[in-house]
């Protein structure tokens, strides 16, 4: 296994939800050390790694947080009701075995539901909705659930391991965005002879708001900014390519425009500076205008007077599912795009 593959391992298989990246911000720590000059933790949880330079200064953001759940109360009989945090399509929640993150450490449950014997035949064509299932964790009461722990306010993530598919492709939770954080992290490793001072922003709360990414750039202020995040591929059934062009295997993607514009318009300063970087150095990549979500990006660009800010994303298959799957030659070359870019960001910003 490449030394790639077991850091996105380690990444994917660790929890951290929205508000609760403490885990992912120790791991990543370790891992970058020897690759930057100094490490700090901001006010709101964001991990700053920094390479001292001179001009240019350039901010890389990926974001730690994964999308999860969070006890809203537990009933008389045991059973923990929750809220979403993040964006779930309700239909992949149902049926998965969860963990609970308590203060005395990991609590199984399964999410339930009513079984299908007990359905109505009209009502088996209608979507579960959360708002209607429940995590069972084997408690008999309300009480009995307080003393394991599990009470308001615990956090919850999916219990699944990741795992190698054919043709190097590997399937995981929380992909989008550990896979940003991989990158970033290999792409400090691969850098050299970078003039500028580059400080690689891992984020908290991107699923909920893109928050730390707000604060973060405002203290920084930095000239250029370049957001990693995760994006749909049209490779598979189900979906068409005039909903994403996008292609596991043939490189990161780079945003021209996200979310209709509402997102990101990256400049074409930005733009020269990335297939620049790709096109001398024989880096294959894809072009990408989306209609769906925004990253980092949106809230960096728009901080103080504007920050030139890019998206460089990797094509993943099922986002924002605990199965998603992504391609590790597709990875290693985000890394290498950044890296590469980063020794010539000098002569555009």
């Amino acid at each position: 296994m490449s030394d790639l593959k077991r850091l996105l391992e380690i990444l994917s298989n660790a929890h951290g939800v929205s508000g609760y990246e403490g885990n992912i911000r120790k791991i990543i720590e370790e891992e970058v050390r020897p690759y930057v000059d100094e490490i700090s933790t901001d006010k709101m949880g964001n991990l700053i790694a920094t390479k001292k330079g001179g001009s240019p200064v350039v901010m890389l953001a990926a974001h730690m947080d994964e999308i999860g759940l969070m006890v809203k109360y537990v009933d008389d009989k045991g059973f923990a009701r929750f809220t979403k945090t993040g964006g779930w399509f309700d239909q992949t929640l149902l049926n998965q075995r969860m963990i609970m993150h308590t203060e005395y450490g990991p609590i199984y449950g399964v999410l339930g539901s009513k079984p299908p014997h007990a359905i109505k035949e009209e009502d088996k064509k209608k979507v579960i909705k959360a708002e209607d299932m429940f995590i069972d964790i084997g408690a008999k009461s309300k009480e009995d659930a307080d003393k394991l722990g599990v009470k308001t306010g615990t956090p919850v993530t999916s219990d699944i391991d990741f795992k190698p598919l054919g043709n190097d492709l590997v399937t995981g939770k929380a992909f989008d965005n550990r896979a940003g954080c991989a990158m970033l992290i290999e792409a400090l490793r691969q850098m050299k002879d970078v003039k500028a001072t580059v400080h690689a922003v891992f984020t908290v709360q991107e699923e909920v708001g893109l928050k730390g990414a707000k604060t973060s750039a405002f203290r920084l202020n930095p000239d250029v900014a370049l957001a990693t995040d995760v994006t749909i591929t049209g490779d598979h059934p189900g979906i068409d390519k005039k909903d994403s062009a996008i292609e596991m295997g043939k490189g990161p993607s780079v945003t021209v425009s996200d979310a209709d514009g509402r997102g990101i318009i990256v400049p074409e300063s930005v733009l020269k500076w990335l297939k620049s970087a790709a096109e001398s150095n024989n880096i294959p990549y894809q072009l990408e205008v989306g209609s769906g979500g925004t990253t980092d990006a949106t809230a960096i660009h728009l901080t103080k007077d504007g920050i030139p800010t890019g998206v460089l994303s990797m094509p993943t298959r099922y986002i924002h599912t605990p199965v998603s799957v992504l391609s590790m030659d597709d990875l290693e070359k985000s890394a290498e795009l950044i890296a590469r870019a980063l020794e010539i960001v000098d002569r555009f910003f």
